[in-house]
């Protein structure tokens, strides 16, 4: 893989400047931050001991900790977004602070108490204020205090469960995929600062396990210029770390069973210290319904997967940290079978494998550098039929294995008015492709019909005009050319067998600039793109948000120009199809490799508070996309094809409505509408029709969509109760029966609660 000289000279200053710094040793993830400071009294004097919350009531993000010796706090991997400060101490008065967290760069804060004679109730309630957001894009936030409470709706795709009930504008589809903004798949995620812009749904790949992830941003409007590829949904998580955590083992385990012999079990632990931190989740799961099927009874269904993911933190100096995230996944699944293919037995593994280290090193308490390397595989394997006589109508086969490998690094800066970041990012994709097809029944692409225009074998007949001799008529829908793969006319099976790596560099700088109540997001990205085609894009971005304090109103508006990179999942074939020569075969429109698309976005919306309960987020989208990326789907199974139409155009809205907790209610809904078309002809895949040239609409328009959660809590998530020198975390759940290790602790249960103790 060879990037060009300027390139390459740009991550060499990168690597030179770490190399001077302090051993590789991240308390945070690029897609997280950090709270400091320190707490003093009336005359200066530093307070110890003191307690220090930070929440943000919407995300339901929570943590707690309290002053040192020095009387100094810090809170570290805080997802972006706004927070809420609380600091308590006998004999002081409640102080409270608000921040707004979204840079890297540390913040420090300074909190002054005051003496207060008699104690007072500590308001947990959340103002107007705090539950909005002066920002450009619209985003939902979901903490895992939220995301693990809510249902499973398709085993191994927990992640586009939640994904599809909290963030607006994206609808679900089917086997975990969805549509994000109109577009089908559309979405990059950035996993603790690694890009991964390939299909994360579970037919694709392995989905990443929500106990493993802390908090996630979804951003469905007005992408900054950091973010590249796939930019309709931009899904900012931070994984769960160890940090802090207390030498004593920390976690959860959870085991459940359900309908169609469904089983699942997960478990999770945490331990550190300020300096080490290490954190594991482990997952399984097993179900008669792995993935949808065709019919109402499922008929060969059976699927599992498994997954272990582990991240380890190590931060020696207050200026450098590491840490290093492992990700080992398996999915294995029958494909569903229809009533008519009772003997067929197709079935699928894929195994991911995911490596990324994270260093950053703050220069002063305005510039910060972090440098994300990384390598992620997917390695897929489609199984025939034993016996490919029983796979009905074809039997197909495939390899295939994508590897993606590459570095981020940016340098943040927060001085004044602006939070400044500039960066850039290379990237390889290693694709292997090997696929075979072949017709197995006769009424597929049949040569010629009966009077009553049913399929007829008649094996030795392949060419249609020769049907009339033996007392038959030519079938006038006749794919001629696959003809050369049917096996039950004398064909042989289609081989195909290709390796290609796909490159890709960019820079980008972008600014935040806070003037007052209004906010200005510039931003510049720079893409070049060198797969099977080529590409640059320049692409500029620009964002304001204004804020309306009077009435805690939010309105805001963007534009962004974005190069929609093609996907890489069986890129290879659906590519060659027209350009190596194949059309007579498969009829596949397209005579070149697969373009990137060339879009123009824009945005407006507003965010309202209504009293310090509700937040509403409403936002409207209209894309414009020249070479739109679609996909191919190869009959009931799935395996799908990467396709580019002429053009599109996608308009719509997202709301969402939020609720903070009130005596243990709390609610979300959302609701979209989108208006999809898309232009013909097409270019890529595997088609077996005519092509279209008009315009239409697809399966993902989606003209009304509405999700609502509603969640009641007997009582607070969580206490904290100190019994001598023991500190014990109870959480509280309706319903069931309660052990408690005798031996351990006793506590007064005069309800019929289910307490979970965590002791530290």
């Amino acid at each position: 893989m060879q990037f060009p000289r300027q390139v390459i000279v740009v991550a060499g200053v990168l690597l030179g400047v770490s190399g001077f710094l302090t051993p590789l040793v991240v308390a945070q993830s690029v897609a997280s931050g950090t709270v400091e400071g320190s707490v003093v009294d009336p005359t200066g004097a530093v307070v110890t001991g003191a307690m220090v919350q930070i929440r943000n009531p919407i995300s339901r993000y929570q943590q707690t900790t309290t002053t040192d010796s020095t009387g100094a706090f810090r809170f570290t991997n805080l997802p972006f977004n706004p927070y809420h400060l609380e600091v308590t101490q006998p004999g002081f008065g409640v102080a409270a602070q608000d921040v707004s967290v979204r840079t890297a760069v540390p913040l420090t804060v300074k909190i002054s108490l005051a003496v207060q004679g008699l104690s007072q109730e500590v308001s947990v309630e959340a103002a107007a204020a705090d539950i909005l957001e002066n920002v450009p894009f619209a985003h939902a936030d979901v903490d895992q205090l939220t995301f693990d409470k809510l249902p499973t709706l398709s085993l191994g795709s927990g992640l586009s469960d939640v994904i599809a009930m909290m963030a607006p504008g994206v609808v679900p589809d089917s086997n975990g995929f969805f549509h994000p903004l109109g577009d089908h798949a559309n979405a990059s995620f950035q996993i603790d600062g690694q890009p991964i812009n390939d299909q994360q749904s579970k037919t694709f790949s392995t989905q990443f396990p929500l106990n493993a992830l802390q908090g996630m941003e979804f951003v469905t409007g007005a992408p900054a210029a950091e973010f590249g590829e796939k930019t309709s949904l931009v899904v900012n998580a931070t994984t769960r770390s160890g940090l802090a955590q207390g030498k004593k083992p920390r976690g959860d385990v959870l085991a459940s069973y359900g309908s169609f012999g469904t089983g699942l079990g997960e478990a999770n632990m945490g331990l550190g210290s300020d300096k080490v931190g290490y954190f594991f989740a482990l997952n399984g799961s097993r179900s008669g319904r792995f993935l949808d099927t065709p019919e109402f009874t499922p008929l060969h269904a059976i699927g599992n997967t498994e997954s272990f993911f582990q991240r380890f933190d190590l931060q020696p100096g207050h200026n450098d940290a590491l840490h290093v995230n492992m990700f080992l996944a398996r999915n294995w699944f029958q494909i569903p079978n229809t009533f008519d293919q009772s003997t067929q037995d197709q079935r699928q593994k894929a195994v991911t494998f995911n490596l990324a280290p994270g260093y950053q090193h703050t220069f002063s308490t305005s510039t910060l550098l972090t440098i994300n390397p990384y390598i992620r595989q997917d390695n897929v394997h489609y199984y025939p039929s034993p016996d490919i006589s029983d796979d009905n109508p074809l039997t197909v086969s495939q390899n295939r294995r994508l590897t993606n490998f590459g570095f981020k690094a940016d340098v943040a800066y927060v001085q004044g008015k602006h939070n400044v970041k500039f960066g850039t990012q290379l990237m390889g994709t290693r694709l292997t492709e090997q696929f075979g097809l072949g017709i197995t029944a006769f009424d597929f692409n049949a040569v010629c019909l009966d009077r009553a225009g049913n399929a007829v074998a008649a094996p030795t007949i392949t060419n249609p005009n020769n049907c009339a001799r033996a007392g038959f008529q030519p079938n006038p829908d006749l794919q001629s050319g696959l003809l050369p793969l049917d096996l039950t006319r004398g064909g042989s099976l289609f081989q195909f067998n290709a390796t290609d790596t796909i490159k890709e560099y960019a820079g980008y700088v972008q600014d935040s600039i806070t003037l007052g109540n209004l906010t200005l997001s510039p931003g510049l990205r720079i893409t070049r793109y060198d797969g099977l085609s080529q590409a640059t894009g320049v692409q500029p971005r620009f964002g304001l948000a204004y804020l309306i304090k009077g009435t805690n109103t939010v309105l805001r508006a963007a534009y962004s120009r974005t190069l929609e990179t093609p996907h890489n999942e069986n890129l290879l074939l659906s590519s060659f199809t027209g350009a190596a020569g194949l059309t007579d075969v498969f009829g596949a429109v397209g005579q070149n490799p697969l373009p990137a698309g060339r879009r123009n976005q824009f945005n407006v919306g507003f965010q309202q508070a209504i009293s310090r309960f509700v937040q509403v987020d409403a936002d409207y989208w209209w894309k414009f996309t020249v070479n739109a990326a679609e996909f191919d789907v190869l009959l009931n199974t799935p395996i799908t094809f990467p396709i580019m139409w002429r053009k599109d155009k996608l308009d719509g809205f997202g709301i969402r409505i939020s609720t903070v907790n009130v005596h243990g209610f709390s609610a979300n809904s959302t609701l979209t509408h989108g208006r999809l078309r898309y232009f013909g002809p097409e270019t890529g895949g595997l088609i077996f029709n005519q092509p279209l040239a008009n315009v239409f609409r697809t399966d993902s328009d989606d003209p009304f969509n509405q999700t609502t959660s509603v969640r009641y809590q007997w009582r607070r998530m969580a206490s904290q109760r100190t019994l001598g020198n023991l500190d014990v975390e109870i959480r509280s759940r309706p319903g069931g029966r309660c052990w408690i290790p005798s031996g351990h602790v006793r506590l007064d249960r005069s309800t019929t609660s289910c307490w979970r103790l965590l002791l530290r």
